[in-house]
């Protein structure tokens, strides 16, 4: 049966804890009420008379409790229902329903207990309690405070992660169990990418050495790898060798006998790429520590080769290109990323969605700017995989 007094109390309440008058700010007495035939269309309805008796005997019973007022017209009809505040507290406890402030009050000293974990948590910190000061809701929250708290220990201990760990195993080690993590994973990942510096949401966990599996680095061309003690020339090989993130620190020395030194960022392409005089790295789609280790470590033992990254060439290619950059200190450059690929392979571009263009305008002063000028003006964007390359 539906609770009509819940359902009208709680949209007064919802009003209130919108208002200036709950954050202080109101320079005029302000007053909540509801139409309940704006509420419920069909309580003028004359052949809707079992609904009119009980939204009467809803709004009297409020009113018996001193919930509310309300104006009725001489038929019974009620037009009007008003919150009062003369017992605003009783009626949270009524419906077993925590204020508005004590849930701000809890944010707040939750906020504040994380800040300063790491940078990134002092940004969202920071916006959050600004947020929570204008009366708007915290981001990420939606009204447990349990999974908020474990929303942000988890941010909070994520980037303490040295080596590359399951996620069941990160979730044992932050929460004491291997399925709490999973619950909030989702949320996790979208703060990351908000505040963090990351070229995609879809890798930021792997970025940060969380794994669902382990990872591989795929590799083939003109190069020897020398690996606990024994070489393998990939030059001789018809195809590409894939080693496990497990095995990256045995990696003793990698010799390339080519010029150049590729990173594929899509793994369709690595296969189909081959190009003489060539050592190409397909990293897995996202850069943790231990292959930012091997790339510094493929520069260290190649010094004078030359670097190219290899993406798609839209908000994303770009993003990982420099983040590749940065955390590598390698100075990559761009491959077949620029107008003239665009204009070759016009006819398998994609329009962009709004978030790549809010995404390319970021990206507007960079090194990039004349594709980016290109790409906002004639709506494209490329994926590796459609360039024959």
């Amino acid at each position: 049966m539906t609770n009509y007094k819940e359902i009208i109390l709680n949209l007064l309440l919802d009003k209130y804890e919108r208002s200036k008058s709950f954050t202080g700010d109101n320079k005029v007495e302000q007053r909540f009420s509801v139409k309940i035939a704006t509420l419920f269309p069909k309580y003028g309805d004359e052949a809707e008379y079992d609904l009119f008796n009980a939204l009467n005997e809803a709004v009297f019973a409020l009113s018996e409790m001193d919930f509310v007022s309300f104006q009725c017209k001489k038929n019974g009809v009620i037009e009007n229902v008003s919150l009062k505040f003369t017992r605003l507290y009783d009626a949270y406890a009524y419906l077993t329903r925590t204020p508005k402030a004590e849930t701000n009050r809890n944010l707040t000293g939750l906020l504040e207990q994380y800040d300063g974990k790491n940078d990134l948590l002092t940004r969202f910190c920071t916006v959050q309690k600004e947020r929570i000061a204008k009366n708007k809701r915290a981001e990420y929250f939606d009204g447990d405070i349990a999974e908020y708290e474990k929303l942000l220990k988890a941010v909070s201990m994520i980037f303490d992660v040295a080596e590359e760990t399951f996620i069941r195993d990160f979730s044992i080690r932050v929460f004491g169990d291997s399925k709490s993590f999973e619950a909030i994973k989702g949320k996790v990942k979208r703060l990351l990418f908000q505040y963090g510096d990351f070229p995609d949401e879809e890798t930021v966990l792997e970025d940060l050495n969380i794994v669902k599996n382990p990872g591989h680095i795929y590799m083939k061309g003109s190069a020897l790898i020398q690996i606990s003690g024994q070489t393998i020339d990939l030059s001789k090989l018809n195809g590409d060798v894939a080693i496990s993130s497990a095995l990256l620190p045995d990696v003793e020395k990698i010799t390339v006998t080519g010029k150049r030194i590729m990173s594929i960022e899509n793994l369709t392409s690595f296969h189909a790429f081959s190009e003489k005089d060539t050592f190409a790295v397909y990293l897995g789609g996202y850069h943790n520590t231990h292959r930012r280790r091997f790339i510094q470590q493929l520069f260290k033992d190649n010094p004078t080769a030359a670097y190219y990254h290899f993406g798609d060439i839209d908000a994303g290619g770009f993003y990982i290109l420099l983040h590749l950059r940065n955390k590598t200190g390698v100075p990559f450059l761009p491959y077949h990323m620029d107008i003239s690929t665009l204009q070759q392979y016009c006819d398998y571009t994609k329009q962009l969605t709004e978030n790549d263009v809010k995404r390319l305008k970021k990206l507007a002063d960079t090194e990039f700017s004349d594709t980016i000028n290109y790409m906002l003006t004639n709506n494209c964007k490329l994926e590796q995989e459609a360039m024959d390359i």
